[in-house]
Formats: C-alpha cells, structure tokens, sequence
C-alpha cells in the first residue's frame, strides 16, 4: 500500500512527497521511496515519525492499530492533518481519534475507494427498500496476509445496512457459522471471511429473500483505488482546522 500511495503522489498534479515510512525493522530503511517503482524520488524511508513530519501538511497512515496511534500523537502536536486508513482500531482507539480531532482534522474511513463508499451509499438505500423478508450476509475476501478479519470494509458495510434497518450490529452479528446452528435468525447479519492467495478486496452484501436475490458487490483489482481516494480526503481536509470526517463527508455523501 505504501508503494501504491508513493506511485499516486508522483502521478498527482498537486501532491508533493515530503517523506516515507516504515517500521525501524524493514530493510527499506534509507532507501529512496521510489526505488521499488523504479522513479527515484529523492524521498528516503525513514523510521522516526518526528523527524518525517517536518513540512508535512498531511499524513496518510496505513499501518497498524499500534503505529497509527504512535503517529496521532505526534501529528495532533505538530498541527499535521491526518487521513487514517487503518483497520482493526479498537473502541478505546477510536475515541482517542476523536479525541485528537478537536485539534486537527482527521478523514478517518475504513476503506478510501470511491467506488466502495458508493456502494455504501447504496446498500443504506436498499436496506431501507427490502426491509422486510430478506435476509442479509456479508462475505469478504482478502489476500493471505490481512491480519484483521472480518475487513474494516464488511463491518462498515455490516453497521450501514444494522442502522438502516434500526438493529443493533453488536447484538445481532454472526461471524462464522458451523454444527447445528439451527435456524436463522430474520434480524440476523452474518459475516463470512475467505483469505488466500494475493486477493486485493472483494465485498459482497447478500439481500437474499424469497424466490429473489439482491447482490451489491465490490471488487479491487488493485489497490490504486484506496491510494487514489487517501489523496482526495487530503485534499478534503485542506484549510480545515479541525474534525473528524469520513468518505462520505469526502464525497458530500451525507
């Protein structure tokens, strides 16, 4: 993801790579950011989030729950914008990203593609419409080495179509199902995971009722999408002094 997000900036008409990280551990410290594209930057990977961050406007952090939360530190004290597209953030986590927001604004969003917050959009609308006698299943598929499960994006989706519906998400999720499960539950939203290979994002709602089926799908070829939707929500926070923002404020969703 880091790869793509250099390769987006060095495209963008109006975006400048001022620095690039990585963990104290990778070998791709010291490097130029550009090198595994083969475009020399002049951009070296660097560990010390401090030392980065001088004469950034904005962070764009894909990482993990524990290095995001070591970047919000440094970036609410120095005044630097933050677009956040971690998964697997913990309750406590996000409160402290909200909590940060009331200094410096923050896009923080599950997934960045356009195309994926649309079918956000989307699946509220038909959540709405087929409320009654459909029963709804989210199935996820992503590459061997997501840690998380299930995907940020499916338990967005998940949240979506439970607060259209008037449910609770917490109360009426089933991750995973096997034996004698009995039957199903009509308030029920069930989450299925698929992991293997190099599978970028695959995401399907199912709205399965009688004698029809409703399927609103979304699949990444590759991940130029999220990169290409992080650089908007930077774009977004321009100007802003403080907030705490997601795609659909991004696209004017709301």
């Amino acid at each position: 993801m880091g790869r793509t997000l250099v390769e987006a900036v060095q495209a963008s008409a109006d975006g400048v790579l001022a620095a690039a990280l990585d963990v104290a551990a990778s070998p791709a410290l010291g490097r130029d950011a550009g090198e595994a594209l083969g475009s020399l930057t002049g951009v070296h990977i660097e560990a010390d989030i401090a030392s980065a961050l001088a004469g950034v406007d904005c962070l764009i952090d894909f990482t993990r729950p524990e290095g995001t939360m070591a970047h919000l530190e440094v970036c609410r004290r120095r005044g630097v914008h933050m677009v956040i597209g971690t998964t697997g953030l913990d309750v406590e986590q996000k409160l402290a990203i909200q909590d940060a927001s009331r200094d410096i604004p923050i896009v923080l969003a599950p997934n960045m593609a356009v195309g994926v917050n649309l079918v956000f959009k989307l699946l509220d609308t038909a959540a709405r419409i087929l409320s009654d006698g459909y029963d709804v299943e989210i199935v996820e598929a992503h590459h061997r080495h997501k840690v998380d499960a299930p995907s940020g994006t499916a338990l967005r989706m998940g949240e979506v179509v439970a607060a259209a519906l008037s449910r609770d998400l917490a109360e009426c999720a089933v991750f995973g199902r096997q034996g004698h499960t009995g039957e199903r539950p009509p308030t029920q939203i069930g989450f299925a995971t698929v992991r293997g290979g190099d599978i970028v994002g695959d995401h399907t709602v199912l709205f399965a009722g009688t004698g029809e089926r409703v399927e609103i799908s979304h699949k990444a070829a590759s991940r130029m999408p999220y990169a290409l939707g992080a650089l908007r929500a930077g774009r977004f926070l321009r100007g802003k002094r403080h907030g705490l923002f997601d795609m659909q404020d991004v696209l004017g969703l709301r």
